[in-house]
C-alpha cells in the first residue's frame, strides 16, 4: 500500500477550529465559513497495461471563498505523487499501477472551508493591488479561447459605447445570458469551442462553454477573466434544485464559474451559465427569462457566488504529468488511461468513479 499526504494549511482540522480563519463570522451571518470534506474514488475495472489516475484537489492558494484544509491519498498496489502549478492554483494527485494490479484504484480526501462570496460593486474601495503578471496571464488566449478574430469582433460590438471595464463586463455578462442557452445534450459541462459558437451562431452548451465565451470576450477587450473549475457539494440554501446537489453523490456536480479583475475591486465572481441553468431546470422548467427566479439568480450571479461549492483551479490546456495524451481543455473531471489508451472522463458510470461530499458540523 502507498500511502502520501499532502497537508497544505497542517492536518486535516475540524470545523471548530475555523474561528480562527480571518473573516470567520457567527453562525447566523451569510458569509460563516462552512467545512465540507470530499471523497473521490477511481477504480480501473480492466487494465490493459500501466494504467493511471489523475484527480485535482481543492485550489492550491487561498482566496477569499476558500481554504484548503488538506488532502490525502491512497493508491494501493500502485505509485501516488503529487504536483502542482502555482500560476493556475492548480494540484494534481496522479498514481501510477503497474500492469500486475488487477483493480487499480485511486482515493483521495480533501477538505476545505468555504464561504458565500460576494463584492460591493456600487462602492469601490482599497482593494489590494493583482500582480501585473496574474492580470497578464488571464488576457492570454487559450487553445479554444481565442481573444481574436471573430471574438474580438463580436465583444467590441456588444460593449460599444461602455465607458469602464465594469460596464464592459456587465454588457458582456448580460449578452450571454440573453443570447445563449443551456443544452442538454451536450456532454458534461462542454469544452468551450468559443470560436466554433460564434462562428455557427449556435449558441447552446453548458459552464464550460457560456462561461468561458464570457472570459474570452472579456479577455478579448483588455478585461483580465479567468474560468474557475470544481464541483458542487452541497444543497442551495436559497431553495434553488438547479443550483446545488440533490444528495451526496457529486460525481455529475461538475460545475465550472468564471470571474474578471475590476480596479478597485478586485476579482468579481460572475456565473452566467447559472442563470441559464436556472431557466432550463428550475422547477416546473423552461422559466421565462422574465421568471421572478430567473430575475434574482441574474441580478446575484454577477457579483456574487454561493458557494455549496468546491473550486479546483484555474488551468486550460492541462498537459496531465506523464500522460500519454495530449493536453485537455481543463481538469476537473478524473482522468484516467490503461495501455496508453484515455478513458471516458465523462462517464463515471463506465469509467467507474465516485465523488461524495458531506458537510463536517463543529
Amino acid at each position: 500500500m502507498d500511502r502520501r499526504e499532502f497537508l497544505k494549511t497542517g492536518s486535516l482540522i475540524p470545523a471548530v477550529a475555523l474561528t480562527g480563519l480571518p473573516g470567520a463570522a457567527a453562525a447566523s451571518s451569510p458569509s460563516q465559513w462552512r467545512v465540507f470534506e470530499v471523497t473521490t474514488t477511481a477504480e480501473i475495472q480492466w487494465p490493459a497495461g500501466i494504467s493511471r489516475v489523475w484527480l485535482p484537489v481543492p485550489l492550491t492558494a487561498d482566496t477569499p471563498y476558500q481554504k484548503s484544509l488538506g488532502s490525502r491519498w491512497q493508491a494501493e498496489g500502485g505509485n501516488a505523487s503529487y504536483s502542482e502549478d502555482g500560476k493556475y492554483s492548480l494540484g494534481i494527485v496522479r498514481a501510477d499501477f503497474p500492469e500486475s494490479v488487477s483493480t487499480p484504484k485511486l482515493v483521495v480526501v480533501s477538505r476545505f472551508a468555504t464561504r458565500d462570496h460576494g463584492v460591493n460593486l456600487s462602492s469601490p474601495g482599497a482593494a489590494s493591488a493583482e500582480d501585473p503578471a496574474v492580470l497578464q496571464l488571464n488576457l492570454r488566449a487559450t487553445e479554444l479561447i481565442p481573444t481574436d478574430g471573430i471574438v474580438r469582433d463580436t465583444a467590441f460590438e456588444i460593449t460599444k459605447g461602455a465607458k469602464t471595464d465594469m460596464d464592459k463586463a456587465r454588457a458582456l455578462y448580460e449578452w450571454v445570458v440573453e443570447n445563449t442557452f443551456r443544452d442538454p445534450k451536450v456532454r458534461g459541462c462542454g469544452w468551450g469551442d468559443i470560436k466554433s459558437m460564434l462562428e455557427t451562431r449556435n449558441f447552446g452548451g453548458k459552464c464550460g462553454d457560456l462561461n468561458a465565451m464570457f472570459v474570452a470576450m472579456a479577455r478579448s477587450v483588455g478585461i483580465p477573466s479567468r474560468d474557475i473549475y470544481g464541483v458542487r457539494v452541497a444543497p442551495s440554501k436559497f431553495g434553488y434544485k438547479s443550483m446545488g446537489l440533490g444528495s451526496a453523490n457529486a460525481s455529475k456536480g461538475q460545475h465550472c464559474r468564471a470571474e474578471f479583475f475590476a480596479q478597485g475591486i478586485g476579482w468579481v465572481p460572475v456565473d452566467p451559465a447559472d442563470v441559464r441553468k436556472v431557466v432550463l431546470e428550475e422547477p416546473p422548467g423552461k422559466l421565462a427569462i422574465n421568471d421572478r427566479k430567473v430575475v434574482a439568480m441574474r441580478k446575484k450571479l454577477f457579483g456574487a457566488w454561493e458557494t455549496n461549492w468546491l473550486a479546483y483551479n484555474t488551468a486550460h490546456d492541462v498537459k496531465l504529468p506523464h500522460s500519454s495524451g495530449p493536453k485537455i481543455p481543463y481538469l476537473m473531471y478524473t482522468n484516467g488511461e490503461t495501455g496508453g489508451k484515455a478513458l471516458d472522463q465523462l462517464d463515471p458510470d463506465s469509467f467507474k468513479y465516485t465523488i461524495t461530499a458531506r458537510e463536517i458540523k463543529a
